[in-house]
């Protein structure tokens, strides 16, 4: 049980670090897409280090969900739990739409790395980071969401 609450402990931690990380990356990806700026190793870096981060945070989702009780409750007893939407946000949507978006950076790292030109790698990073921060947004568990709420922060 210690080591569930660790991680989640990291899993908050990275969450925000992610959304700030995704942020500013696109955001400059972006400015510099418009002003017609040129990549720069910052630029790669930032590209590299935001799809590093959806990775570390994906993979410490993917290990509290097989071991989320909640989730174990929602497999075993799918039939009543469809009924309840925080439980089918928490077993089924928050996870697929998370995954879709760390695909959606993922594609958008690698296909902005392989572009010729410095406008083409802007475009890239804009386009597919800022597809995967829309569903991130979706997917994210607000204290005003109508699927689920959780607070800003946990309190462990």
């Amino acid at each position: 049980m210690r080591t569930y609450s660790l991680l989640l402990f990291f899993h908050s931690l990275f969450r925000w670090l992610v959304l700030s990380g995704l942020l500013f990356t696109l955001s400059r990806a972006a400015l510099r897409w418009t002003g017609q700026k040129s990549f720069t190793r910052l630029d790669n870096k930032l590209r590299h280090i935001t799809a590093t981060l959806a990775h570390v945070q994906l993979t410490l989702g993917y290990v509290l969900y097989f071991n989320s009780p909640l989730v174990q409750w929602f497999r075993t007893h799918f039939r009543e739990a469809v009924r309840q939407l925080p439980v089918v946000f928490f077993g089924l949507i928050h996870i697929i739409l998370m995954t879709l978006a760390i695909t959606f950076i993922t594609i958008g790292s690698a296909v902005a790395k392989r572009k010729s030109t410095d406008l083409e790698k802007f475009r890239t990073m804009t386009l597919w980071y800022g597809v995967a921060l829309a569903i991130i947004l979706l997917a994210i568990p607000w204290p005003f969401s109508p699927l689920a709420k959780r607070p800003f922060f946990r309190t462990f």
